[in-house]
């Protein structure tokens, strides 16, 4: 896949952070001054049933400059990095024909690195081993696959939920048909073809104290805004419980408060807390897989950006 390499062409920047941790701010105002587009790099921003609960930028603020993959994803469909890694390559290419900045914002880890670092390609998986997971899948349920998989792959099993049945399913079929963890493959070696992608790389650090307060206080602003009616639309759909959008921060929560199995402030209080959690995994991979990342506190990231176009030969401004 080709980069653009060229001091001439305009700047890259990779904005990455944790949740609530003012990241699609920092974008819009980097955007404005750079005269940029800004590209989606967020797993669950891609749906478009989600706009609220997974707080998109709003219709307002997509005005002011141009955005690119966001909300163009049914919630039906399960979107995969492979298929963001294509879109977001062709995004940048458009941004640069187009003589603009780009700006790729997220929290997404496995986004970001496959875009840097290129994606290993998963051989294709038989289909007697694909029917066979996703028949178990459905006769004995997530639980009973996840517990296969942490036999079989302990370190791809602790990363995810033991609910996640697309995930689990998808994680035990590659070890089935390769004989290797499916994060060998997303974590590995990036192809030889792959070309070092030229651009200023930030990763917002926020206390953990604040960035607890900013989830609780931006999940509030959320139901505010209209998301219980979001997932009451989202839950009348009927779609498969085990597809990314039904697994969106807040919605499995609600929607169980729908369902009169808790209180709504148990839905509140869980959405919440599974965020928090959620947030010390991404400080976590981000630190661990992607080093290459200037960590700054979000007042300092506009000066981190301009100290990093200037290294790579780029004017920072507009």
């Amino acid at each position: 896949m080709h980069y653009l390499s060229s001091v001439n062409e305009p700047p890259i920047i990779l904005l990455a952070g944790p949740t609530a941790s003012g990241k699609s701010a920092l974008a819009l105002a980097l955007a404005e001054k750079l005269g940029g587009t800004i590209i989606n790099a967020d797993s669950m921003q891609v749906y478009r049933d989600l706009r609220i609960i997974t707080a998109r930028p709003t219709v307002e603020e997509e005005a002011r400059v141009p955005h690119r993959l966001y909300g163009h994803i049914d919630a039906a469909e399960n979107y995969s990095v492979g298929a963001w890694r294509s879109e977001a390559a062709a995004e940048l290419s458009a941004a640069a024909r187009g003589s603009r900045a780009a700006i790729v914002v997220g929290g997404t880890g496995l986004y970001f690195n496959a875009l840097t670092r290129g994606l290993a390609a998963v051989p294709r998986i038989p289909k007697h081993i694909r029917d066979e997971v996703r028949a178990r899948l459905k006769a004995e349920g997530a639980s009973a696959l996840h517990d296969e998989l942490a036999r079989l792959d302990p370190a791809a099993a602790a990363r995810l939920n033991r609910g996640d049945g697309a995930r689990v399913s998808r994680a035990l079929e590659v070890m089935l048909a390769t004989g290797r963890s499916i994060l060998d493959w997303h974590e590995g070696a990036a192809p030889e073809t792959a070309t070092p992608l030229p651009a200023a790389k930030v990763f917002l650090s926020v206390d953990r104290d604040e960035l607890a307060r900013r989830i609780d206080a931006r999940f509030n602003a959320m139901i505010r805004a209209g998301a219980i009616e979001e997932v009451r639309t989202l839950m009348a759909r009927n779609l498969d419980p085990s597809l990314p959008a039904m697994k969106a921060h807040g919605v499995p929560w609600l929607i169980r408060w729908m369902r009169r199995e808790i209180t709504l402030l148990e839905a509140y209080e869980g959405a919440k807390r599974d965020t928090r959690q959620y947030t010390k995994r991404q400080v976590t991979w981000f630190r661990n897989q992607l080093p290459d990342f200037v960590w700054v506190e979000p007042e300092k990231a506009v000066g981190a950006v301009e100290t990093q176009l200037l290294a790579l030969g780029k004017e920072p401004s507009a």
